[in-house]
């Protein structure tokens, strides 16, 4: 994305707001991925290499980025254990998408999450914190008190309005970065679900709103630009937090459509023993029927190499 293609940041937002919208629209072509139903599936083992390629298949990260733009990545990096128990981002995928938008001209690259588990100390034992720690230019952000939040309003169906990251809401592009593993409340988290951890009440999703409908009202609050499905080693049953058993399919998966890629990247592993369909997980045929993205595998254009 380049300043000259388009109109401002603030004037979008005007419009946007004017329309009604009420939704944070991260990046100028956030919405590209309405239309945009591409999916990279990207095997290997190097995952640097395997970042680079799977942006590269999707255009590259000069299509997202701009020089001087503000950049914020949400891994999930809730809990506080060893990367090997595989309910948090792989620290080395963290690292490697910070580096690759530092280098096409981001200003600024903040990893930002808000941890289940022990705050800060989550990050130190999960390896995010150390994988990000030398790269200049790139900083780790723990969220953990309510004046870190803003609220906005939301046209969802059961959530109405959500106090989001101020990070997120003032940034230029929003790379949402999961990992993908069981969920017991909903099968299977992967980018719709890693977006609760830039909320501040994530309780009520539990408690008080039917989580499938929130998770996808969410979704029409906050877009991501880029989702990438970290699958180097997916926690396949007793997650969200484990310990459980653990695969490794050593993929990414990733698209500007952040239905289309939980879509491909559900039926890649078994969750609990069962191997999901795309329509059987609620929350992203909600999704799909609000017009976030595609749920249809035969209309995705999914696309593998190595890397």
């Amino acid at each position: 994305m380049r300043r000259d293609r388009g109109i401002s940041r603030r004037e979008f937002f005007q419009a946007a707001l004017a329309a009604g919208a009420g939704a944070v629209l991260s990046g100028r072509r956030a919405m590209a991925g309405a239309a945009d139903r591409r999916v990279a599936l990207v095997r290997g083992t190097d995952c640097d290499r395997m970042v680079r390629r799977a942006v590269g298949m999707l255009g590259g990260p000069q299509r997202f980025v701009f020089p001087g733009a503000r950049v914020v990545v949400k891994p999930n990096a809730s809990f506080a254990n060893a990367p090997e128990w595989g309910n948090n981002t792989n620290p080395a995928v963290v690292r490697a998408v910070c580096k690759l938008f530092r280098e096409a001209g981001a200003r600024r690259v903040t990893v930002l999450d808000y941890p289940l588990m022990r705050g800060a100390e989550a990050l130190d034992l999960n390896g995010v914190a150390a994988a990000c720690k030398d790269l200049r230019g790139v900083d780790l952000r723990v969220l953990s008190a309510a004046h870190q939040f803003r609220p906005i309003a939301v046209p969802g169906k059961v959530l109405k309005t959500v106090s989001v990251a101020r990070e997120v809401l003032d940034a230029d592009l929003l790379v949402n970065l999961p990992v993908a593993k069981a969920h017991d409340a909903v099968a299977a988290s992967i980018g719709l679900k890693n977006l609760m951890g830039l909320i501040w009440d994530r309780a009520a999703f539990h408690t008080v709103l039917e989580i499938n409908q929130a998770i996808a009202d969410l979704a029409l609050a906050i877009r991501p630009s880029l989702t990438i499905v970290d699958m180097t080693r997916v926690l396949t049953t007793n997650g969200p937090q484990g310990p459980g058993e653990i695969a490794t399919p050593e993929m990414l998966v990733a698209s500007v459509d952040p239905v289309a890629a939980d879509s491909v990247a559900v039926g890649q592993v078994r969750f609990n023993g069962r191997r999901f369909r795309p329509k059987q997980l609620r929350y992203l045929v909600h999704a799909h029927q609000a017009g976030l993205g595609e749920v249809r595998l035969g209309e995705i254009d999914i696309r593998k190499e190595d890397a």
